[in-house]
């Protein structure tokens, strides 16, 4: 956490519920993925969130993990171990930048300093479990680790219809047009004044 004093009051509580979405299970998962995925050299974290946000902090395993599920060209060229702060948060904004391109949704990406900085690790938990879900989705033998650490995501299933069918179709009176098998509106008592006794 760079720079930061404690928090206080209503920063305080923002704070403990954000960090109250931390998932230590979702992280064995995604360390077990991780290390499958990228092989023994990504070595294992600490356990706990800081451990988990010093491991992934620097942004080259993300780009090693962004670069192994892709089967062409990589979207991350250059990975580069630095302790210059803006290098990392460049190594991880292209993780992001390749996560994007591989399918990942804007709404399921965590923002650089949520890593960084260890504002939002649930974010980082979500993100990456997004990225596992796609890669067992697209089913392109990329993947490496159990396909029942993340759920598959569901996919489009269009319908063509045959004019036949479409004409058909139109003959249909729905029950919101109006026919309900004679039923009618007999004995409603809508605007008669109410009887107060």
């Amino acid at each position: 956490m760079a720079n930061k004093g404690p928090a206080f009051g209503m920063s305080r509580q923002v704070q403990d519920k954000i960090d109250s979405k931390y998932d230590a299970e979702l992280e064995q998962i995604l360390v077990e993925w991780i290390c499958r995925q990228c092989g023994s050299g990504v070595g294992r974290p600490e356990a706990g969130k800081l451990g988990f946000q010093a491991w992934l902090k620097d942004g080259c395993i993300l780009s090693e993990l962004i670069n192994s599920l892709f089967v062409g060209d990589k979207p991350v060229k250059k990975i580069q171990s630095s302790g210059m702060a803006f290098k990392q948060m460049e190594q991880i904004s292209q993780f992001l930048n390749g996560a994007e391109k591989y399918g990942v949704t804007k709404t399921d990406m965590f923002q650089t300093v949520d890593l960084w900085e260890g504002k939002d690790l649930a974010a980082v938990q979500r993100t990456l479990s997004a990225l596992g879900s796609l890669a067992i989705t697209k089913d392109e033998g990329t993947y490496n680790g159990d396909p029942n650490w993340f759920f598959k995501k569901a996919m489009e299933n269009k319908r063509d219809f045959s004019d036949e069918q479409m004409k058909a179709g139109k003959s249909v009176i729905g029950l919101q047009m109006g026919s309900n098998k004679g039923a009618s509106q007999e004995g409603m008592s809508y605007g008669r004044a109410r009887q107060i006794l």
